[in-house]
């Protein structure tokens, strides 16, 4: 018996969307994670993209658990000495760009590598209700009804 090794051409992509209005974000991040990776997929090979390509609308009304909503902080470095900065989740989600928290949180959930950037080329995320992706046909996947814990009222 041999193990099966998906190729690239064998792979079949589809089009997921997700309502992130409610959810949890380290929870739905994890869900987009392994749906990008394919490893929900029973033809799943570590070395192939063979993920699914997932949109995200209403990024915007994610919900953090506990505290995090004002004491989590997101860190990066200018390059220049003692240039290190910080802004709170709360910032974020309230300033310009709040998609960036969903964004993050995947990213950080994916290898780091020419594989893992490819695979999160295939993440969309929108903070309102609209996206330009309806000619791909996505299909609705309800987080909500997978576990009670991925919500919070």
């Amino acid at each position: 018996m041999t193990t099966y090794s998906a190729k690239a051409s064998e792979i079949q992509k589809k089009w997921i969307l997700i309502d992130a209005e409610g959810l949890v974000v380290g929870r739905l991040a994890t869900l987009i994670a392994m749906r990008l990776r394919g490893k929900h997929k029973a033809s799943y090979t570590p070395h192939v993209d063979d993920g699914d390509n997932v949109i995200v609308i209403n990024a915007d009304k994610v919900v953090f658990t506990g505290r995090k909503y004002q004491n989590k902080k997101y860190y990066w470095h200018t390059g220049y000495i003692g240039g290190i900065k910080e802004r709170t989740a709360r910032a974020i989600l309230e300033g310009r760009f709040p998609e960036r928290v969903v964004e993050k949180a995947v990213e950080r959930m994916i290898p780091e590598g020419p594989l893992g950037r490819q695979q999160l080329k295939n993440l969309r995320v929108y903070a309102g209700t609209e996206h330009p992706h309806a000619a791909q046909q996505p299909e609705l996947l309800d987080v909500k009804s997978l576990n009670k814990k991925n919500a919070r009222a």
